[in-house]
Parts: C-alpha cells; sequence; structure tokens
C-alpha cells in the first residue's frame, strides 16, 4: 500500500506529464470502447430485429435497401407489390408464415406500419395498455413513440404522407390510439402499428373519386413487401430463384444482405481501429520516455530508498505502481468518453426515429480496455523498472 501511495504522489509530482500521458491513453482506450460498444449494440438490434425472417419479398430494386426498409425501418423502400401476387406467395408450400407490411405515412416521423397481429407476436411484444386494433383506422404505438409523443389511449392524430417528417396531412382521416405495447427492445418500440386496411383505406379516401373508382382501386389494392419464414430451410435454395425470375417481385434474405452493410462498414472501423491503435502505441511510448526520464531524474530518490534498506525489487515496484495508476485512471476516463461517443451518436439517431445504438450498457467484451491499459502502461514501465532494478547503490550515489 505504501509503494502504491508513493507511485501515486510521484506520479502527480509532474502534473502535465502524467495528464499528456493519461489523456493520450484514454483517447486510443475510448476508440475501442466505442468500437465495441456500436459493434455490440449492432448486432445485437440486427439479430433481434432480423429473428425468424428467412426472406423479405418486395418490389425489384436495391435488396439490401429492402431489408434496411422492412425489417430495420431506417431507409425508404424501393416500391409496392400487388396484394394478390402475396397472396399467391402465402400459399406456396414453402411459406410457413407471411406477414404483409404498407408503409407510406408517419405521424412526426414515426413510420405508421400497416400490418397484422402476427407482426406483434412475432416479436413476442404484449400490451401494457389497452387492445389490438380489431377495425381500420386504429393504432397500437410503440413504447418509444407513446412515450416520446405523450400519446394516450383514445386520443386521435392525423398521418402525414411520406416517411419522414414534413408530408402533406391526411386531414380528413384520423387515427385513434387503442393500445400501447411494453417496451421489449425490437424495431416495434419505435413503430405506429395499425391494420392493412387502415393504409389502403387513407390513401383511397384521400385520391377516389367516386365508387366505382374505389372499387377499381380495391382490386389493385398493394402491400409494401411480405415478412416471410420458411417451412424449411432447404427453401431458402429454391424461393428466392423462383421469387425473382418468375414473378415481378424481388426476394433478399435479411443474414445475407447484412452480411454484405457489415462488410461495407468495415472499412470505416479499420480506420478506427488503426487510429486506436496508434494513440495507444503514442501513448505507450509516452509513458517508456517519462518513466525513463524518472529513473534518471530520481537518482537521488531512489538512492535513498536503497539506502534504506528498501530492495531492488521495491525500486522496480514502484516504477511499475505509477504505470498502474496511469492504465487505471486512463482506462476509466477511456471508458467513459467512449460511453459518451456512442450516447452521442445515439441521441442523433433519435433525431430521424432510427435509434440502434445509444444508451449506456456494460457488455463482457468492455472488459479487454481495462486489460489494454493495464498492459500498455505496464509494458512500457518494463524496461525502466528493470534498469531501476539493475542500477547499485554505489552507482546511485556517485552519480550525487
Amino acid at each position: 500500500m505504501k509503494t502504491l501511495f508513493f507511485a501515486w504522489r510521484y506520479l502527480w509530482s509532474r502534473p502535465l506529464g502524467a495528464v499528456l500521458n493519461v489523456l493520450l491513453l484514454s483517447l486510443g482506450l475510448a476508440s475501442i470502447t466505442f468500437l465495441l460498444l456500436v459493434g455490440y449494440q449492432l448486432t445485437k438490434a440486427f439479430d433481434r430485429d432480423l429473428a425468424g425472417i428467412d426472406v423479405v419479398v418486395g418490389a425489384k430494386g436495391s435488396p439490401m435497401q429492402l431489408i434496411l426498409s422492412g425489417v430495420l425501418h431506417i431507409d425508404v423502400p424501393p416500391g409496392n407489390v400487388p396484394l394478390a401476387a402475396v397472396h399467391e406467395l402465402e400459399k406456396n408450400p414453402l411459406v410457413a408464415s407471411l406477414i404483409p407490411i404498407s408503409l407510406g405515412d408517419n405521424y412526426q416521423a414515426y413510420r405508421i406500419v400497416g400490418t397484422s397481429h402476427a407482426y406483434i407476436g412475432h416479436y413476442g411484444a404484449q400490451l401494457a395498455q389497452g387492445q389490438l386494433w380489431h377495425s381500420p383506422m386504429q393504432v397500437v404505438l410503440g413504447a418509444t413513440v407513446a412515450r416520446k409523443l405523450g400519446l394516450q389511449l383514445g386520443q386521435t392524430f392525423v398521418g402525414s404522407h411520406g416517411l419522414g417528417a414534413g408530408g402533406h396531412a391526411h386531414g380528413d382521416s384520423m387515427y385513434t390510439v387503442v393500445g400501447v405495447l411494453q417496451p421489449n427492445g425490437s424495431v416495434l418500440d419505435r413503430l405506429i402499428l395499425t391494420d392493412t386496411a387502415s393504409v389502403w383505406q387513407v390513401h383511397e379516401d384521400y385520391t377516389a373519386v367516386d365508387d366505382e373508382d374505389r372499387a377499381i382501386m380495391a382490386e389493385e389494392r398493394e402491400v409494401t413487401m411480405a415478412l416471410i419464414k420458411y417451412k424449411t430451410p432447404l427453401a431458402a435454395l429454391s424461393f428466392p430463384r423462383y421469387v425473382n425470375t418468375s414473378t415481378e417481385m424481388q426476394a433478399a434474405a435479411p443474414a445475407l444482405e447484412i452480411t454484405r452493410l457489415l462488410s461495407m462498414l468495415g472499412l470505416g472501423t479499420d480506420v478506427l481501429r488503426a487510429f486506436a491503435a496508434v494513440l495507444l502505441l503514442t501513448a505507450g511510448l509516452s509513458v517508456f520516455i517519462a518513466l525513463w526520464s524518472v529513473v534518471r531524474e530520481r537518482r537521488a530518490d531512489l538512492a535513498l530508498l536503497r539506502m534504506l534498506g528498501a530492495p531492488p525489487a521495491r525500486v522496480a515496484a514502484l516504477l511499475l505502481s505509477e504505470a498502474l495508476w496511469l492504465g487505471l485512471l486512463a482506462a476509466v476516463l477511456g471508458l467513459a468518453l467512449g460511453q459518451g461517443f456512442a450516447a452521442a451518436l445515439g441521441w442523433f439517431l433519435q433525431l430521424d426515429t432510427s435509434l440502434l445504438v445509444g444508451g449506456l450498457i456494460w457488455p463482457a467484451d468492455l472488459l479487454v480496455v481495462p486489460a489494454v491499459a493495464l498492459g500498455v502502461a505496464l509494458g512500457a514501465a518494463l524496461l525502466p523498472a528493470l534498469g531501476a532494478y539493475r542500477v547499485s547503490v554505489l552507482e546511485l550515489l556517485q552519480s550525487r
């Protein structure tokens, strides 16, 4: 304990150098912390929201866009597909279940999603208040939507055209809140859910001229996409090919597209990792130079310690303890900064309601941060500590 106490005092005898070393080391650790947090949360979000969805069928275009818009709800869909074609897919012997998804409107930037009760059941969501819709123009709010917008059961609102704020309001079509979901950490938390017929009704009321026009629209109804689960894993070999070659739609496999997305993001994470490695290397060199200078500047103190009976190991332990303090301080600061960077990113993403990261979490992977901090600090201190260990009392006294 005395060694740790003396090491703390020695560390702050040169405050400017100590602060510089701590900052350099903590910035590298903050970069590592940020990468670990974002990677963990993105992987968790993808695994959670894509679970149980084998393929997404929608309009032809970008498969990745189809996944991002229909499953994660962070992009715009490539278009709509005929309802009749989706019904035909539902009859396919390879399809175990099909959930329709209809997009097109929002309320204060939160998407209004036309679907079926099966969509809620798919994510295992439970009601916190009210009930599920039983007729068109009734909605169930995700937990985040209800909290952010302050909507209560029985309240009404008007949706706006488009998937972002600022679109034309459908003033004649009022939605009524009939239920609020409990928070369950899935994409449902940030959605407004309603019956698929609600989406048709809103747009048909807005564009229909007469009853004949409504009848034509009813025959030409569309949905945005369908989330499909296979009856057997072997369907993955034939079903997407059938959809892509025999229909006017496209089939996108979530696992494949998310793997592509993560590989595209890999360049950015590689750059951040390289940046963190450079910072850690710079910090390690700075700690090494500082401690090596300490051995030379404190020769008189070291001589006194040896004359008072301190063994060479105690003198070396003093320098290692300084490095230990540096590593601990940098680890705490690096973790705090990394959490702050992740929270800032989460706050920024909330601006467009596409929150996938944010919030204070402590995955087990973060244990690598203090380990790296102590490893770099103690590694940089080994040579100076060895130098102090090997210098004899006579040489130290002669240096006076």
